[in-house]
């Protein structure tokens, strides 16, 4: 009598692969759009942020007005006076024409002023959190750029270098770049205690190949959530430093300029303020929501915390 001495096959590793496949990529962005798809704040958000991109992209060409063009007729007139949809201000400039070259201007403030961010913040929040070397020196320049606060960072940028969209973008980057470096520090922190990074080790893989092939794919998601609440700061940082006068300078729009043009007139025309105010808590409230709805459609244990 003979007796099978063959060895069942190996138990397939718990837990999903840490090293996505194609096809598993895929299947992980369908879930994510399809959470998102299931939230009414989600859809609502995104709808609202796609209109606003697509009118800053089209902005030139869709605003009734050039931002300078002035109907001295017509200074200070009220949302419906026939010609201005939302009125003018007191040079008699069309309110709708600037709001919507304002929202453009922010929205590339924005931009680059995250992009800046995270292209100095991730890699430093990379090295804090896998290198213990780096991690004191990097720590601490975190924490003595946190010791400054945002706004006295950014107006302190931008006037030693000069009022331009350039400089405010960058002032506003540098002044979200701690935040950047905790975030991704905390995550990587996280994924390097993890199995699939011990063995990749025991491998032999260099250092660089973890950070690149197993730690910066999984702290995408930490980085894309950071993103979308980094940009509605950044839109309000810039409204703060061209209402201050160190922005986006005149005669190009700026809703932070239209502020503050307006505010010795907001008894008279209360809406040359309002208006652009109502644009700027719009465009940040739309990034907040969106930014939360998609940290809960790529974390969906977070909603039910």
């Amino acid at each position: 009598m003979s007796v099978d001495t063959a060895l069942p096959p190996a138990a397939p590793p718990a837990g999903p692969d840490p090293v996505a496949t194609p096809g598993a990529e895929a299947s992980q962005g369908s879930r994510v759009l399809r959470r998102l798809r299931r939230n009414p704040l989600a859809v609502v958000s995104f709808a609202v942020l796609a209109v606003a991109i697509v009118v800053a992209v089209l902005a030139p060409w869709i605003a009734p007005y050039a931002p300078e063009q002035t109907d001295f007729a017509n200074t200070l007139a009220p949302p419906g006076t026939a010609g201005h949809l939302l009125g003018t201000d007191d040079l008699g400039r069309d309110v709708l024409s600037r709001i919507i070259l304002g929202s453009r201007a922010s929205l590339e403030v924005a931009a680059l002023a995250v992009f800046t961010a995270l292209v100095i913040g991730v890699p430093l929040g990379l090295a804090a959190g896998y290198f213990r070397a780096a991690d004191a020196v990097i720590s601490r320049l975190t924490d003595l750029l946190l010791a400054f606060p945002f706004l006295i960072l950014a107006v302190g940028f931008a006037a030693i270098r000069g009022a331009s969209l350039g400089n405010a973008a960058v002032a506003i980057g540098i002044a979200q770049i701690p935040g950047v470096i905790r975030v991704v520090r905390s995550d990587a922190l996280r994924l390097k205690g993890l199995d699939f990074v011990a063995a990749a080790v025991v491998d032999g893989a260099s250092d660089l190949w973890v950070l690149r092939r197993h730690i910066l794919p999984n702290a995408t998601s930490v980085v894309l959530v950071q993103a979308t609440v980094a940009i509605p700061a950044a839109i309000l940082g810039e409204a703060v430093l061209s209402f201050l006068g160190l922005g986006i300078q005149p005669p190009s729009p700026s809703l932070g300029t239209m502020l503050a043009n307006a505010q010795q007139f907001a008894a008279r025309a209360p809406w040359a303020a309002v208006l652009p105010g109502l644009a700027i808590m719009l465009l940040a409230l739309a990034f907040n929501v969106f930014g939360d709805s998609l940290r809960d459609a790529l974390d969906p244990k977070a909603s039910r915390r």
